[in-house]
């Protein structure tokens, strides 16, 4: 390889960081849509719902992002494959319905309760991982029911003319 295409690829290459990627203000160029998106606030209940949910030991499970992706089409949304936080947040940022609350939490009571099932199955087949095993069941259905108690705490918002007025 010819030491002048690599120049010549990196003249290209700085070029491109010049123009395209910087965040300069006074260059026109703004931040990705998506990066807005994610600085955007989110209901209460998301933060806490994240701590608990994407821990193993706390939830008993580990949700990955295409079971995350796979809640998110279930309930019709379309939300990008990125890190797991950014996904649960990005899944219940905008959420003013308890029906969503409901759908969305049900999808992921479905996925808790497949692996609580394989649990089952593998505390069956090694009997001395037994102990193990159900300290993660107890933990699953205890996020269940976090998951149930935040659909009745839920209050929904109602859009009104004016965004100031409580």
């Amino acid at each position: 390889m010819n030491t002048e295409d690599l120049k010549d690829l990196r003249v290209e290459f700085d070029k491109f960081v010049n123009e395209g990627c910087t965040l300069d203000p006074q260059s026109g160029a703004t931040r990705n849509t998506a990066d807005k998106e994610e600085e955007e606030p989110v209901p209460q209940f998301v933060d806490a719902l994240t701590t608990m949910l994407l821990a193993p030991a706390h939830s008993g499970v580990y949700l990955s992002r295409l079971d995350i992706k796979r809640v998110a089409e279930a309930i019709d949304e379309s939300i990008p494959i990125k890190e797991r936080l950014k996904m649960v947040r990005s899944l219940f940022r905008h959420t003013t319905k308890k029906e969503y609350l409901e759908n969305a939490f049900s999808e992921i009571n479905r996925h808790i309760n497949g692996r609580v099932l394989i649990y089952q199955e593998l505390s069956e087949a090694f009997p001395a991982s037994k102990v193990i095993f159900d300290e993660n069941i107890k933990k699953a259905e205890k996020t269940m029911r976090m998951l149930e108690q935040i659909v009745e705490d839920f209050e929904e918002i109602e859009p009104t003319s004016d965004p100031l007025a409580i």
